[in-house]
């Protein structure tokens, strides 16, 4: 069998990158790659470490132009793969980004500490007196550009997903693809109502949570919660008042509705057996009435109110 000499590792495709993307976005696409794989972040998951490493080797060549240079040239032998600065361990995250792009102090190890000067200052001490970390001991890094802006705090994310009835009832599959180009597969539950908020715990890269923000409606405006089915029903002061019969979607169609006479705002009315169906078990469908006073009155309609207000005075004297 013949050796197949080691493939050179596409050190952009490490970063999420395309090839010649400019200093900005190297820089932060290496904060966001050194954060999504640090040891600390994932529990000292030997893949997160492996991965981490091949991040921190990759800014290494790319973030110093004549190391970039023999690498793009074909040279990726000769350039001179970077110590292991990780043998003994990993530093602190914080930390870690402190000595990248050369903040004010770093810790070398626990309980100990040491002022470091400006980028610049630091580049020129490195090439005069080089310490242990430049020589590779413990988990100094390369010098580095000019730092560029703060690291933005990960937040939370959310997303809205649309269920139809039957797909809420039941648990339906989700692929979501995040905003860093990693897909999350995860499945609805069972009996799911509309405005559940599902979280996804630590997707988001930097650790933040992924809501899934549920929405199951129909289109004449049915919501579903589980195996109830709710619905709002608009109604004029008038019919409120003195009751009436009105149409009143379900999931299996119009029915008639009777609204008693005296019915105010926030009343529900039941009707048994229109909700969903589980088993044995069938749910109801509530409808919750709203009365909705007119914006705009004719002459006539004001004179009315005008009447009735005056009567309720009258009463109450």
């Amino acid at each position: 069998m013949l050796d197949t000499p080691p493939q050179t590792p596409d050190l952009w495709a490490v970063l999420g990158l395309e090839p010649g993307a400019d200093a900005a976005s190297l820089k932060r696409a290496f904060r966001q790659q050194a954060r999504l794989w640090h040891p600390d972040l994932n529990g000292n998951d030997p893949v997160a470490e492996e991965r981490f490493k091949a991040v921190n080797a990759a800014y290494a060549i790319l973030g110093d132009p004549s190391r970039r240079q023999a690498w793009e040239r074909g040279q990726g032998g000769s350039v001179g793969a970077p110590p292991d600065r990780f043998a003994s361990g990993f530093p602190d995250f914080n930390d870690y980004l402190d000595a990248l792009f050369g903040r004010r102090q770093v810790r070398t190890g626990p309980g100990e500490g040491f002022d470091r000067p400006e980028p610049e200052a630091w580049a020129d001490s490195r090439a005069q007196d080089p310490s242990p970390a430049a020589e590779g001991s413990g988990w100094g890094v390369a010098p580095s550009p000019p730092p560029p802006a703060p690291v933005v705090a990960s937040v939370d994310a959310e997303t809205v997903v649309d269920l139809t009835p039957e797909q809420a009832l039941s648990g339906d599959r989700l692929e979501l693809e995040l905003a860093d180009g990693t897909v999350v597969e995860t499945w609805t539950p069972p009996l799911a109502g509309d405005g559940w908020r599902l979280r996804l715990a630590g997707v988001v890269a930097g650790g933040g949570d992924h809501f899934l923000h549920l929405r199951v409606r129909t289109e004449e405006g049915l919501r579903i919660d589980g195996l109830r089915v709710l619905f709002q029903l608009d109604l004029a002061p008038a019919d409120a008042v003195l009751g009436c019969r009105v149409a009143v979607p379900t999931l299996e169609g119009p029915v008639q509705l009777r609204v008693p006479a005296g019915s105010s705002s926030g009343r529900l009315l039941r009707l048994r057996g229109r909700g969903l169906e589980w088993g044995s078990q069938r749910g109801d469908q509530l409808v919750e009435i709203r009365v909705v006073v007119p914006e705009e009155l004719t002459e006539a309609e004001e004179a009315l109110y005008r009447r009735l207000q005056q009567l309720a005075s009258e009463a109450e004297d």
